[in-house]
């Protein structure tokens, strides 16, 4: 494919809901075509297209969206692409973790691979940007983060990354603080932790740790917070002031939260905390015995990302990889049934990016977009995240990196 100019011909694109007495009981879309320039998107033509000679690729009445994005995951540590290994029993993180000992030793003469055949599998799903936690630990040192970015860097050009310095034995418990400071001089983006309040045993020295390393670094934080009640609260308040304190609005993530799950009060002030400061939420949407208040953070103005977490590893044996099933999942546990909300939950994988607004207008894609998209088979983004729709091609950056499209 010619990466600096070539025109994708007859795309379905949203144009906006129709309406009944007041209602929306659908979406509009026509065919469309869109000229990619140097990876990002030069125009959006309707009609016939001018005899300009630039090349031309059929998307064939496919519906396009915008990619997807995977915030999430641990890429370094699966049995993807291995035998088939259902869950031991164990005692608690605490089991998990002295079970890691034994295993991430094991593990490793394949990390590189299997991560690959992770990133690849994320691809075919529309996923183009990952963010992925990276076990920092005394047991294997750098070395399955450094197993993650060569797979990484065997899918440059094909997706975007981020990546955790994750102590996930504790940052203080296994004494990892060194080891997160070199692994930060080594690629990583972003300072990790987990539940400073159970895990680390002290909630201040532990996120006070983990900012000095972010500013040293210039770095991202990205926090599991799996502790509920007033231990997760605890925890989530003293990650605001340490945000507030360093001036670090905008680059702080707490994943799991579970704790918002807890007091309807308490986590309806901290989401407000948490939008004023710019402390975005990863989720995996959890079901069953804990249901995260998604909607009211959403609507409190927390940005909120979704991811995979776990893909068939000794934590979990489910997980497929696909952005859009979680997307469709979230629908359905808090009932987003109706159009427009089930096109709106498509935000919840794109990192705010929809084709329309709330208010029906077309808002994307539009000239100067990255030409990060999906073509999927489907009528618009309601029916997409109701139906998983099925992906027929991923573009990166103009690129096609996954499925297949017609030359013309």
């Amino acid at each position: 494919m010619n990466k600096s100019v070539y025109w994708l011909v007859n795309v379905l694109l949203e144009t906006g809901y129709r309406y009944e007495e007041g209602d929306i009981v659908g979406t509009d879309a026509q065919l469309h075509h869109i000229r990619i320039e140097d990876g990002r998107i030069a125009s959006v033509a309707f009609g016939e297209l001018p005899e300009d000679g630039l090349p031309r690729r059929d998307a064939a009445g496919l519906l396009l969206l915008p990619a997807f994005r995977e915030m999430h995951i641990h890429i370094d540590k699966t049995y993807y692409g291995g035998p088939w290994k259902a869950v031991r029993p164990a005692n608690g993180v605490f089991g998990r973790i002295e079970e890691e000992r034994e295993l991430l030793p094991k593990l490793l003469p394949t990390a590189q691979q299997r991560a690959e055949k992770m990133l690849e599998m994320l691809l075919g799903f529309g996923s183009t940007h990952v963010r992925t936690h990276c076990n920092i630990d005394p047991v294997v040192g750098l070395r399955n983060m450094e197993a993650a970015l060569r797979a990484l860097d065997t899918y440059s050009g094909k997706l975007s990354h981020e990546v955790v310095a994750f102590p996930q034995h504790g940052l203080l418990r296994s004494d990892a603080v060194e080891l997160v400071r070199e692994a930060m001089r080594q690629g990583a983006t972003h300072v990790g932790a987990v539940d400073p309040a159970t895990v680390d045993g002290d909630i201040d020295r532990s996120l006070q740790t983990v900012m000095d390393i972010a500013i040293e670094a210039d770095a991202g934080v990205d926090i599991h917070v799996h502790d509920g009640g007033d231990a997760g609260l605890a925890t989530m308040r003293r990650v605001a002031e340490l945000t507030e304190q360093a001036g670090w609005q905008g680059r702080v993530t707490v994943s799991h939260a579970f704790a918002f799950a807890g007091d309807a009060a308490a986590a309806a002030e901290l989401a407000g905390r948490f939008a004023e400061l710019g402390i975005s939420i990863t989720s995996t949407v959890p079901f069953g015995g804990l249901i995260m208040p998604l909607p009211m953070m959403h609507a409190k103005g927390v940005a909120i990302g979704l991811g995979n977490d776990s893909i068939t590893d000794h934590w979990s044996p489910f997980g497929i990889g696909d952005c859009l099933e979680k997307a469709g999942r979230l629908a359905e546990l808090y009932r987003f049934v109706d159009e427009r909300s089930l096109a709106q939950s498509l935000g919840y994988i794109t990192g705010g990016v929809t084709p329309l607004n709330a208010e029906g207008r077309r808002v994307w894609p539009a000239p100067g977009d990255a030409a990060d998209v999906v073509l999927v088979q489907a009528s618009c983004s309601a029916e997409a995240v109701a139906r998983r729709a099925e992906r027929k091609a991923v573009l990166f950056g103009g690129e096609l990196v996954a499925g297949a499209l017609e030359k013309r």
